[in-house]
């Protein structure tokens, strides 16, 4: 207790006395020079870029994890969408005009490379890496510090998508400012992934009438057994300045959801293994109940598939109906007390659209085991 006391103050000290500033092509200047990569900004306000930390750092609490002591994957969801939040916005800011917070719009799939424990030190850095009319692109990354030894780890690797939108209207999308790129290909590649994006955005929306139901008496190994459903009253804590819930706020109930729903299939410690494509579809504002549900949708060997769906139910708003706000696809896998992979006991499919929603997470594993094997092949 006395080292966790100890690294807790320190943390302090780091966070309120180090000088950082974010500069145009320089990334951060002073003590911290190098921590991010350099981000170019043009326009009328390009000779002062705002200030403030392009990197958080967080010191790991025991209400931060499981009974095993890892880290909640919510946990690091939540720390790298409040990095992604800050660069851009300050970038949205970055010239004359009118003001803006950046919201969360999607995050693409995120794989956690390595679990991260209590008493350990979180650095989250995000770096802006494309810039669309009306969206933001952030590459956000993870390290893990020992603060006994200072062995650092990447633990996770993320990429996100925001749009600013008016403190005077919400509704309202500003345009962003652009960067400039060292590299012409920066910009392709850029604008490839922003249609990629936007197309499988428009996928997603079928799934909206989707909903989960309860079963009583369900069997073992089926998905109504395990599935599970979190609903939560959102306060003035979970939002931005527009009244409007964090997107971090969000993935933690969602990461909640689905390890709950992993636990009661497999019984056993079960820890977040990556996040498919997160699909923010509408905005949820304060005063909102939301539903957070989540189902099994496919079991391979050691992993298991969850989908979360998070409804919002405006309730003293009778002009409004119940929406469907995100959704996204969780993969857990099974752990032993010494952190040892376990087999997962297998889905039990019982009606047709269990089936079909098996068949399609199974097409899902197999496509990203093919391209993580073709990425582990030695280059020629």
């Amino acid at each position: 207790m006395k080292l966790l006391a100890r690294a807790l103050r320190l943390c302090e000290l780091v966070r309120h006395k180090s000088s950082r500033r974010l500069v145009a092509g320089q990334g951060c200047v002073g003590p911290w020079r190098g921590c991010c990569a350099p981000i170019q900004a043009v326009g009328p306000r390009a000779d002062l870029p705002p200030s403030g930390d392009c990197t958080t750092v967080r010191i790991m609490r025991p209400d931060d994890a499981n009974v095993a002591g890892n880290v909640h994957g919510g946990t690091i969801l939540k720390m790298i969408e409040e990095a992604g939040a800050i660069i851009s916005t300050r970038h949205c800011n970055s010239q004359n005009g009118e003001r803006c917070v950046a919201a969360l719009a999607r995050v693409e799939r995120t794989d956690f490379l390595s679990p991260m424990c209590i008493g350990e030190v979180a650095h989250v850095s995000a770096e802006i890496t494309y810039t669309s009319k009306h969206s933001v692109e952030v590459q956000v990354n993870v390290l893990s510090e020992n603060i006994l030894t200072g062995a650092k780890k990447l633990t996770n690797k993320a990429t996100l998508w925001y749009v600013p939108l008016s403190l005077k209207n919400v509704d309202k999308v500003l345009e962003v400012p652009p960067v400039v790129y060292s590299r012409q290909e920066q910009e392709e590649e850029g604008r490839k992934r922003y249609e990629a994006q936007k197309l499988e955005r428009m996928e997603t929306k079928w799934r909206n009438g989707d909903i989960v139901q309860p079963v009583l008496n369900p069997e073992p190994n089926t998905v109504s057994y395990s599935q599970s459903s979190l609903i939560h009253l959102v306060g003035p804590s979970d939002c931005t300045l527009h009244g409007f819930v964090h997107g971090g706020v969000t993935m933690k109930l969602m990461d909640e959801v689905a390890g709950i729903v992993a636990a009661r299939h497999c019984k056993t410690n079960i820890v977040t293994a990556s996040v498919d494509a997160i699909n923010f579809h509408d905005k949820i504002r304060k005063g909102f109940v939301i539903t957070i549900s989540g189902r099994m949708t496919f079991t391979s060997n050691k992993s298991m598939e969850i989908e979360v769906l998070v409804d919002a139910d405006p309730v003293v708003d009778s002009s409004q109906k119940r929406y469907r706000a995100a959704s996204a696809f969780f993969t857990y896998v099974s752990l032993s007390p010494e952190g040892r992979s376990l087999p997962v006991p297998q889905l039990v499919p019982e009606t047709e659209d269990e089936k079909k929603r098996f068949e399609e997470g199974k097409g899902r594993y197999l496509q990203m085991k093919a391209k993580r094997q073709g990425h582990a092949e030695p280059q020629p």
